[in-house]
């Protein structure tokens, strides 16, 4: 496989809560500028096209990234009945849930039981979903949660914004450049953060340890993600006539990429 196993930090449990939440805060961020959310919708309705569901489960949503901006265009585009998103963790943040819960959003819930991806026949009905999370998992994980999407015949979209497609050695020798100009994004778009902490603000401008932390996790999950052909490895011998997998590069609307996906769905 191309894809490096490589850590970031926001995988470690020893990383501070507060440092955490302010990573999580410019990936949200991050997202709304590159208007995922409109991509992630569109791609949702499509295979609600081919398979029918009335709610969404999202699997390692963290903090929700642009799910709940998702689960509103979907809505607004879908004619039929409103569609419900659960948000959902391997390790669920209870600070996090009441968080999500306390916003009263229509149609959303943050499911405070733990939900393990690999066995997916355990979580709650619905369209599965995985954004920008996949390349977390180690390939072992990666491809029990493909088979056990298959096996227990239950649709599945995965979603990442980054793309794999530099040689290493390219991103060896571009890093520190990259290191820094990610730097620079995150001072930038802390200024976007709504609502900002103090300690959001501490930790980036007088401390600027969010920054270092985006900056490497940033390019780090970019040697994680998994390719094209790193994923057709995943699927193997997966080939089934009761079950189709469709692996392409997400556009937005007006043809421009915007990372890629996999999409699984029982025919």
């Amino acid at each position: 496989m191309k894809r490096l196993t490589l850590f970031e930090f926001e995988d470690f449990d020893w990383l501070p809560n507060v440092v955490r939440t302010g990573i999580t805060n410019l990936i949200v961020v991050f997202h709304k500028m590159m208007g995922t959310s409109d991509v992630i919708a569109n791609l949702i309705l499509e295979l609600k096209q081919h398979h029918n569901f009335s709610q969404i489960v999202d699997l390692g949503s963290g903090s929700g990234g642009p799910m709940l901006e998702v689960i509103e265009k979907v809505n607004a585009q879908s004619n039929a009945e409103m569609n419900k998103l659960i948000l959902s963790d391997l390790h669920p943040n209870p600070t996090l849930v009441d968080k999500i819960s306390d916003l009263n959003l229509p149609n959303v819930s943050y499911h405070r039981d733990s939900v393990d991806a690999t066995n997916i026949a355990k979580a709650p009905d619905g369209l599965k979903t995985m954004i920008a999370s996949f390349h977390h998992m180690n390939p072992d994980t990666a491809r029990k949660i493909l088979h056990s999407a298959q096996d227990n015949k239950e649709a599945i979209l995965i979603y990442e914004l980054a793309k794999n497609n530099i040689p290493v050695i390219v991103w060896c020798l571009l890093l520190p450049l990259s290191l820094l100009i990610l730097v620079v994004m995150s001072l930038v778009m802390t200024l976007f953060v709504r609502p900002v902490s103090l300690s959001q603000l501490l930790f980036t401008y007088l401390i600027p340890i969010i920054p270092l932390i985006y900056a490497w996790d940033g390019q780090a999950s970019l040697m994680r993600t998994y390719t094209f052909e790193d994923v057709e490895e995943l699927i193997g011998d997966m080939d089934s006539p009761d079950y189709k997998w469709t692996v392409a590069d997400a556009t937005k609307a007006n043809g421009k990429k915007l990372g890629y996906y996999i999409m699984g769905y029982p025919k």
